[in-house]
């Protein structure tokens, strides 16, 4: 094996970016192996300090602790995300209940929660900055909510759970992964592509070549290749075979199967929640959210829900007309929907999604979102070319102040491939802090954009620039942060409320100003024309009874599953159709996020019995925004730098509604969350 690049006490790079081209997976096991036994040392050397416990000897020192153990995890997560291979999973599964074990014993330390109980108990009487307060506020109710007040016995039973839960968290993701990877819908037959849109066409001939089928097209299951396939193809047997699989993903027989997983997870999710003194994994998830109870949850819910369904019943009929208008002798079927729907919205609107599409590159659509951070917070980009990256399709940017000061490295990683896990998100390399010196962070956003052909440009559907506005909004939250602490870095924030930057980005995207400007056609240069966008901003709300019912239908399923009592037994699959049925779920509409593939409630806990906070945000979202348009100004300067200071850049330091009422002055109803929908 090669010197192994993470036993350097410090890259000597650009930006100190990982040395990606040296770093290797057999590097990977040792490294993690000496982050593990450096830490465990500096926990041990903390909690056996015979110093009166301060806030420099036991907090800021736990904070310190585990550099390397944290530098190795962050550059395996994200490559374990992005580039998996079979070595790389192979160490996911036996590393991820050791950093468990690991986690379990540091937070169950008694000796260590002692220290920090002192502290918390005379917390205002140590002369302490607000931040420091909150950060030992925090910390302290990390050791509480992992269970260092139980007794030794139930602490030893909740290692056991915590540990297995990780194994299953891993299984789950990489079986999910591997039913993306394994399937195929090879396109030969004489009217196979007829609908497709050119841009489909090219992807699925790049795919095909990429797997050793030139002249053929391929089609993954990406939702780059799945949505504009479901929406265009004529061919409604294909639809219905892609659409299959892209709803049974973890739910195929044999290996791959994720039933029996959830089902554990469940229970010991619950028995978990029992031990800690919760009835329920849901109480226990939301009592460390703004929401704080499961009726408070299901209050937005069902009222977003009843408005929802009423919408998405009446447009079900309007395409069930639509189809026998045509002559269709069936049923409007989900793998149907798409399809209608684009006809419908051509009809209503003279609007079809390749039209739009033809206007959404990608490097320009970033140009936008660079252009909107630019005049809202005076951040600059500039391409950095040349720099030691783990893919080819991986892109590189500094980013500077007004003043020219360096602010964050910003990675995009855009294009689909069979080793990257689905769906869109942000994570960095390294977070900000300024606990010694002013450690400025590396935040990564990866898309699953449809790859074009070789000499094609790279276009986004209309939800693509919204999703590419999002995750740079979480970017953003992650780049602008100005704390002392890792504790409350970035996007550290409460579930309910880390969507808050992410969502009211994208707002932006749709501005006439901003799609006059940015949304060129990719042949011709030429601007969208402004009757293509007063027809784009009509259609605004088309289609939202469909949205919103695909997904509150999985926020209801997320949190059902989580409210179930210890000791939790389930057969996910009936309970899944039983809680739809209980609701009166439309046939017509599959939910978002399937139960056997819900990867955001069961490759990590993060969104366990959370999932809802994307709506929960969404009113914080509809309302933040509104700031500006009551200005009458979308780059409203007061309104920008307040959203700068008590949002983008604040990370944890108060709590989510305190932060939320400096910046607006008041807390948002749902009334702004509606009337953006559509369903007021």
């Amino acid at each position: 094996m090669t010197q192994n690049p993470f036993f350097e006490p410090k890259w000597n790079t650009p930006f100190e970016l990982p040395r990606f081209t040296e770093i290797l997976p057999e590097h990977f096991q040792p490294a993690f192996v000496r982050g593990l036994e450096e830490h465990a040392g500096e926990i041990a050397n903390i909690a056996g300090n015979t110093a009166p416990p301060d806030f420099a000897n036991t907090i800021a020192a736990f904070e310190r602790s585990g550099e390397t153990l944290r530098r190795v995890s962050r550059v395996f997560w994200n490559l374990s995300g992005t580039v998996t291979n079979e070595a790389l999973q192979k160490i996911e599964r036996e590393i991820s209940p050791k950093l468990a074990q690991h986690r379990s014993a540091i937070y169950l330390n008694p000796d260590l929660f002692k220290r920090i109980s002192t502290l918390h108990s005379a917390r205002q009487t140590l002369g302490l900055d607000d931040e420091q307060v909150r950060v030992l506020e925090l910390i302290h109710k990390d050791f509480v909510r992992s269970g260092a007040k139980l007794d030794v016995g139930t602490r030893a039973r909740l290692t056991e759970i915590v540990s297995r839960l990780a194994t299953l968290a891993t299984s789950f993701g990489q079986n999910v992964l591997k039913d993306e990877a394994e399937f195929t819908l090879l396109l030969q037959a004489p009217g196979d592509l007829a609908g497709l849109p050119e841009s489909l066409i090219a992807s699925a001939a790049a795919t095909a070549k990429e797997r050793g089928m030139p002249s053929k097209h391929i089609l993954t299951l990406s939702r780059s290749h799945v949505e504009p396939f479901l929406q265009s193809s004529t061919r409604r047997d294909l639809r219905e075979i892609l659409f299959d699989a892209w709803t049974k993903r973890g739910e195929n027989p044999g290996a791959t199967n994720n039933m029996k997983i959830i089902a554990e997870i469940v229970a010991l999710r619950a028995e978990r929640a029992k031990l800690l003194g919760y009835d329920t994994f849901a109480d226990f998830k939301l009592d460390n959210t703004m929401a704080k109870t499961p009726a408070a949850v299901r209050e937005l819910l069902d009222r977003v829900w009843q408005g929802g369904l009423k919408r998405a019943q009446a447009d079900r009929d309007e395409l069930q007309k639509l189809a026998d208008s045509e002559g269709a002798n069936f049923a409007i079927a989900a793998h149907d929907w798409r399809y209608y729907v684009e006809k419908l919205r051509k009809q209503k609107f003279d609007l079809d999604e390749s039209e739009v599409e033809a206007y959404f590159l990608l490097d320009n659509i970033r140009a936008a979102a660079f252009d909107v951070a630019h005049r809202l917070f005076g951040l600059s980009f500039a391409e950095i070319k040349g720099l030691d990256v783990y893919h080819p399709d991986v892109r590189t940017y500094e980013v500077k102040d007004s003043a020219g000061n360096h602010i964050a490295l910003f990675v995009a990683d855009d294009f689909a491939r069979s080793s990257k896990r689905s769906g869109a998100w942000m994570s960095n390399f390294r977070g900000q802090d300024r606990l010694d010196g002013d450690t400025r962070p590396i935040v990564i956003n990866v898309l699953n954009t449809a790859k074009p052909g070789e000499g094609q440009p790279a276009l986004l559907s209309l939800d693509g620039a919204r999703t590419l506005f999002h995750e740079f909004g979480h970017a953003l939250h992650g780049m602008l942060s100005d704390v002392t602490y890792p504790r409350i870095s970035g996007t550290s924030v409460s579930t309910d409320f880390v969507e808050l930057p992410s969502q009211l980005y994208e707002h932006w995207v749709l501005q006439p100003e901003i799609l006059r400007k940015y949304a060129r056609h990719h042949e011709t240069n030429a601007p969208m024309p402004d009757k293509l966008i007063e027809r784009v901003l009509k259609m605004r709300t088309f289609n939202q009874g469909f949205a919103t019912v695909e997904y509150c239908s999985s926020a209801y399923v997320d949190m059902d599953l989580h409210e179930l009592p210890a000791p939790a037994t389930v057969d996910a699959e009936q309970f899944e159709r039983e809680r739809l049925a209980a609701v009166h779920m439309p046939r017509e509409i599959v939910m978002r996020h399937r139960t056997p593939h819900f990867s955001h409630i069961f490759s990590g806990e993060g969104y366990a019995a959370g999932y809802y906070s994307y709506l929960w945000s969404e009113v914080l979202d509809a309302d933040a925004f509104n700031a500006f348009e009551e200005k009458g100004d979308i780059f409203d300067k007061d309104v920008a730098a307040r959203l700068k200071e008590h949002i983008y850049s604040a990370g944890g330091r108060r709590e989510p509604d305190a932060a939320y009422i400096r910046f607006r002055g008041r807390l948002p109803t749902p009334d702004a969350l509606m009337e953006k929908r559509g369903l007021a």
